[in-house]
């Protein structure tokens, strides 16, 4: 799926209202971040910074767990404390792996990104490759099509 991604590198930013300095800065951190992943089991360390409506970056890491299934993922994360710190809107993530591939986030990820995606669906999620020089980037809406959300309850 890299084949088709588009160069990091001196690239402007792709995404409308963030500078090219902000979206390069995103993408580091979200490389950056997997030094602190603890991934003892799969061996698969994955970072993920997101931007929040005010231009705040946070960052997660995967954190494994003997029990396999108290993990949590990079993204849900990153997304925890960022809501922790008062921050419902996300501008745009990134998320980095080990993997030559661009890797895109799971499908419990996907559905925590889309809670707190803008109403229109279009939060641009860019998966990164494992030195952040390639990327390929796509909305919560092409990765999750025809998704439940907080507008889908009945109130």
């Amino acid at each position: 799926m890299c084949s088709e991604s588009k160069q990091m590198v001196g690239s402007p930013s792709p995404i409308p209202g963030i500078s090219e300095e902000k979206f390069q800065i995103l993408c580091l951190k979200a490389v950056q971040a997997k030094e602190n992943s603890y991934s003892p089991y799969s061996q698969f360390p994955v970072g993920c910074a997101l931007l929040t409506e005010d231009n705040t970056i946070y960052t997660g890491v995967n954190v494994e767990n003997a029990s396999y299934g108290g993990a949590i993922c990079a993204e849900r994360t990153a997304i925890v404390k960022a809501v922790s710190e008062g921050h419902r809107k996300i501008k745009a993530l990134a998320v980095s792996t080990n993997s030559s591939k661009c890797s895109s986030p799971c499908g419990i990820c996907r559905q925590v990104i889309r809670e707190f995606s803008e109403s229109d669906l279009k939060l641009p999620i860019i998966m990164l490759d494992k030195n952040g020089k390639k990327y390929i980037e796509m909305t919560i809406d092409e990765l999750l099509p025809l998704s439940f959300g907080p507008d889908d309850l009945e109130k």
